[in-house]
């Protein structure tokens, strides 16, 4: 019986894509096992956004060598569509396959034979106009169900629109299909995903749209299924007030929300080519605080890009600061090839972005501590998952508070009352479990 192994790169998408492709050896009657282990296929799937994109892929393409040195290495990929002569190139690289190639990857293995070069089987971006869903499958807790791929902006430091191509989408009634099935599997938790989620739609031969992420919405929140959904990364420009009244008006939806920043600054934001102004963001958190008052709200930012003084980092900073939000994720600008911003002058010094990320980090862990302290004393619903460390076990409320709690197994993939007692050193909240006399659903 033949094995594969798979390794995944970068963001939660490209994780529920390598689980569909894994899902497809399994039918076919292969055995999956640990990318540590020899195999006769190792797919690596590639990620444009990490720094070191071609160092990382030559590094798992060495070890699966090692591994099995008559093994066929098959990359897929962001990286993979960006640059495949450069992938080709690496000693042990059987497959390169882009953007619509890598869902076809086991009748382009059939199709090797021993001794060959390198096959690069990648379309030119443009041509990917299909869609083909997504999800993981590896945690019963959580799964991440991609519902829309591509992306139609220019943001002028990413290479994502190069990599992966047009926005498209599932359909509302295909959405509805995958989480019949995710459903039917145990799942308690699914988290909408996709390149420019918010983008999420589809329209008629006249360009209209007839279908819109706030319809989707509606009908996941409307459907049978007691179930968690969660809205991952949304454009705040896209996260409409339609949509953030259903999450307000749920019982499915949980109240969080992710949006993108990049930053505070008005003037770096239009060189960044984003599609709002810091008043519009504003607006959508003051929106959702109106609404759900204890809604999680995360927000993604970057330091360092080009031309970015210290004044434009000091209005994030207190743009920032003053926002009521929870919690950052910050990012360091690296130089992307293929990008406008790679091209612009007043280029910041890496010890000076790095010295900016860690002061918004800090800024972030405060935030997230007065956040999470502002729960303590109250009873939450946290569904815990299966992971063990230290004899403690870990779940999460609906908006987001990691929760704690001594291993048990009767408490996996179940959502269960917890007290919120104390925040622990490692950031999570100690919780107590309490009964009650209505059973938790969500």
């Amino acid at each position: 019986m033949q094995k594969v192994a798979f390794h995944t790169l970068g963001c939660k998408l490209n994780f529920s894509e390598t689980s569909t492709i894994a899902r497809q050896f399994k039918t076919a009657g292969w055995v999956k096992v640990e990318f540590d282990q020899p195999a006769d296929v190792y797919v690596i799937n590639t990620c444009s956004v990490t720094e070191n994109a071609d160092r990382e892929c030559r590094s798992y393409v060495n070890k699966a060598m090692v591994l099995n040195p008559s093994t066929h290495v098959v990359v897929v990929g962001c990286y993979a569509q960006l640059k495949p002569a450069e992938i080709a190139s690496i000693p042990g690289v059987s497959l390169v396959l882009g953007a619509t190639e890598k869902f076809n990857i086991l009748n382009f293995l059939a199709e090797l034979e021993s001794g060959d070069k390198a096959k690069v089987m990648s379309c030119e971006i443009e041509e990917a106009t299909s869609f083909t869903g997504a999800w993981s499958s590896d945690d019963r807790t959580r799964s991440f169900l991609k519902v829309q791929d591509g992306c139609d902006y220019n943001c002028s430091f990413c290479t994502i629109p190069l990599a992966r191509g047009h926005s498209r989408s599932n359909t509302v009634n295909g959405v509805l299909r995958d989480v019949e099935r995710l459903v039917s599997s145990g799942v308690r938790e699914i988290v909408l995903t996709g390149v420019n989620l918010g983008d999420f739609g589809i329209s008629d031969s006249s360009g209209k749209h007839v279908e819109r992420f706030s319809d989707l919405v509606h009908a996941l929140d409307q459907s049978a299924h007691h179930v968690r959904f969660r809205i991952s990364s949304i454009e705040p420009n896209l996260l409409t007030n339609e949509v953030i009244r259903v999450v307000a008006d749920s019982g499915k939806f949980m109240p969080h929300f992710h949006m993108p920043l990049q930053s505070g600054s008005d003037e770096i934001l239009a060189k960044m080519r984003r599609r709002y102004m810091t008043d519009l963001y504003a607006d959508k958190v003051s929106r959702i605080r109106e609404l759900i008052p204890h809604a999680s709200i995360g927000v993604d930012v970057i330091v360092g890009f080009p031309g970015e003084s210290e004044a434009h980092f000091a209005e994030t900073f207190e743009f920032l600061h003053a926002l009521p939000v929870s919690y950052f994720h910050v990012f360091t600008y690296s130089e992307r090839r293929d990008t406008l911003a790679v091209t612009m002058s007043g280029v910041v010094p890496h010890h000076v972005r790095k010295e900016r990320n860690r002061r918004l980090r800090n800024l972030s862990a405060k935030k997230m501590h007065d956040f999470t302290s502002g729960h303590i004393g109250l009873v939450m619903p946290v569904l815990f998952e299966a992971a063990e460390s230290g004899g403690k076990m870990l779940g999460y409320t609906p908006n987001y508070i990691r929760v704690e709690h001594p291993y048990d197994p009767a408490l996996v993939n179940t959502v269960v009352d917890c007290l919120l007692s104390e925040v622990g050193s490692n950031g999570a909240v100690q919780g107590e479990v309490v009964t009650r006399s209505e059973p938790v659903l969500l």
